[in-house]
């Protein structure tokens, strides 16, 4: 049966390596709960909220697919939101030696490691969602599958952000000068960074973690995320002002061990891959849905919406592409995509 649990992250590395010498324990034995059933544990960097946070809401639809699917009994996923399991990069690291099983984040986590998948993070590139899609299904998602297959990991499915980014912050933003010199968050990505620092803003990436405490202390004057984020976070509690400058629509991923995959047998294995693809279509839909919902009661809490001038931080923004394809030139079709689907 499926279920939500939680565990001390160093109990969980101490089970998965051998005291000798850190070499991974066999395949055969981790994440196996007992005999004919698989245990999956699924990280989350975001709090846990059944609404508003992209990672349970994508546990529970999983739950879900896997009941449909007839795996109920043979398959425990167990969920752990607010970074319980280490920061992004901590298990992105933990997914190529199976330690961790799976996670929901963006694709700018793995850009860490492979550097032209920074390109779903690029500013400006997509203009909605329902453009994303478009790309996806044309070829742009066997671009970050082929290159993630290469370190380990799979995509068990794509999904939205619940939203696009937009800047919140203790004041409003209208154009580029408004950021200048101000501290913004930004998820811990050479993209998004860039992108940020392009717009006008003193960049400042960091772990999501230490963003609530950041904004308290005054070290950080913003950051750039989407509502139900802002809304989960409570991060509107230091910061009222959410300015529209939509500057990232970015994909949504679940990433899962290849070496966890490689533990189940062949029929279980397509049916799990069926429900994580299914969970994902389920989440989108979601998360188009509550994007405007958490606009709202980001005002009921005080926050202030304020238009922006998209036309000039798109300007300003613009070099990102050419500097990006000059060092990632293998990402351009991902690129020429995408434009290809302007209106």
């Amino acid at each position: 049966m499926a279920f939500l649990f939680q565990m001390n992250r160093r109990q969980l590395l101490r089970g998965a390596l051998t005291a000798a010498g850190g070499a991974v324990m066999a395949p055969a034995i981790i994440g196996r709960a007992k005999a004919d059933t698989y245990s999956i544990k699924i990280s989350s960097p975001l709090p846990n909220d059944p609404k508003y946070g992209n990672g349970r809401v994508y546990f529970d639809n999983l739950v879900k697919q896997l009941e449909t699917n007839g795996l109920k009994d043979t398959v425990e996923v167990s969920f752990f939101p607010d970074g319980q399991l280490g920061t992004e990069m901590d298990v992105i690291n933990s997914l190529k030696l199976g330690v961790v099983d799976a996670m929901v984040a963006a694709p700018s986590t793995p850009a860490n490691l492979i550097p032209s998948l920074g390109v779903y993070d690029l500013g400006y590139l997509f203009q909605s969602y329902e453009q994303q899609t478009q790309v996806l299904d044309a070829g742009g998602a066997k671009f970050a599958e082929d290159q993630l297959a290469q370190i380990g990991v799979t995509v068990l499915g794509w999904q939205y952000n619940f939203g696009s980014r937009s800047v919140d912050a203790k004041f409003p933003v209208k154009g580029p000068q408004d950021l200048a010199g101000k501290h913004i968050r930004t998820l811990p990505s050479k993209i998004v960074t860039e992108c940020l620092t392009l717009m006008g803003a003193a960049a400042t990436p960091m772990a999501f973690g230490e963003i609530y405490t950041g904004l308290q202390a005054g070290v950080l004057d913003g950051l750039e995320q989407d509502p139900p984020t802002i809304l989960s976070g409570k991060f509107y509690e230091s910061a009222k002002y959410y300015s529209l400058t939509k500057h990232i629509f970015d994909p949504l991923c679940t990433f899962i061990s290849s070496m966890t995959l490689s533990r189940f047998d062949d029929e279980t294995r397509e049916k799990f891959l069926d429900a994580g693809k299914k969970a994902a279509l389920d989440t989108r839909k979601h998360g188009l849905a509550v994007e405007g919902d958490a606009l709202k009661e980001l005002q009921n809490q005080g926050v202030e919406l304020v238009e922006t001038d998209i036309p000039a931080f798109r300007e300003r923004v613009k070099p990102q592409i050419e500097r990006f394809l000059k060092e990632n030139p293998t990402a351009k079709p991902v690129v020429d995509m995408a434009i290809s689907t302007y209106k």
